[in-house]
């Protein structure tokens, strides 16, 4: 049989700057081992991150260590099985948890932090204390405070809406874990959304994606974040309404120009 010609060099150079799955080569008809075994772990990974435990309570002594004192609730979903088969359950709080912010949620604040376990609890317990402690410092210095900190089990986007509005928050941001992929099963976003209420759709939201130690960094995300926070607060809006304008550059101060996404 015929050996089948190596990846050109193209192939090979475009593999140095990208963990997608390019120039693998084969073996016959079918893929090489090693690229065989290095699909059926990050297979394995991803599945892993799916459906692995949220250690909240670690989550919320993590921020008690940088200063953010957090509350934690829970969503309509019992446990991560009937999260994963209905995801309208991890969109609305559970009673308890509804109780529990109405007394304590006080005065309107202008900045809600929620932190939830999203798709990928491996994400949330590994950036989202890190990721925070980076934000807090820029945020401070344009003048915004997070007014409450909430971290939520068993979560979808959406249930920032509900939070945020028991809360009387003008500005909501939710970290949460990104449904996890074959490069990266540990990603985190973090969605953003002026006046949030039940109901908004992800147009009236903007989100900073992809970060993880292989993806955006802590640093370069918490600039897009504060930006973003700042601007939205400024123009009363979220979403399509509100284009990362923040220009190009290393971040320096939270006014420094970087790239936006």
């Amino acid at each position: 049989m015929k050996t089948p010609a190596p990846p050109s060099r193209s192939t090979r150079d475009l593999g140095r700057f990208t963990p997608a799955r390019v120039g693998l080569g084969r073996a016959g008809v079918s893929l090489p081992t090693k690229a065989l075994l290095d699909f059926t772990l990050d297979h394995a990974r991803a599945r892993d991150a799916v459906h692995a435990a949220f250690d909240a309570p670690a989550v919320i002594a993590g921020l008690g260590g940088i200063g953010v004192a957090a509350l934690a609730v829970r969503s309509n979903a019992r446990d991560r099985t009937e999260y994963l088969r209905r995801p309208d359950l991890g969109r609305t709080l559970d009673p308890v948890s509804q109780r529990l912010l109405a007394d304590n949620g006080g005065k309107p604040c202008r900045l809600a932090i929620v932190v939830g376990d999203g798709l990928s609890p491996t994400a949330v317990d590994t950036h989202a204390v890190p990721l925070l402690r980076r934000l807090v410092p820029r945020l401070a210095v344009d003048g915004i405070d997070i007014g409450r900190t909430v971290v939520a089990s068993g979560a979808r986007v959406a249930l920032g809406d509900e939070i945020g509005a028991i809360l009387a928050a003008r500005m909501m941001v939710m970290l949460i874990g990104e449904r996890p992929g074959l490069s990266a099963s540990d990603s985190l976003g973090a969605y953003l959304t002026f006046a949030p209420r039940p109901g908004l759709t992800d147009a009236e939201r903007n989100c900073v994606s992809n970060i993880h130690g292989a993806g955006l960094g802590y640093d370069e995300a918490a600039f897009r974040i504060a930006w973003l926070v700042r601007e939205g607060l400024a123009r009363e809006v979220t979403g399509v309404g509100l284009k990362d304008e923040s220009g190009g550059g290393m971040p320096g101060d939270s006014r420094q120009i970087q790239n936006g996404q």
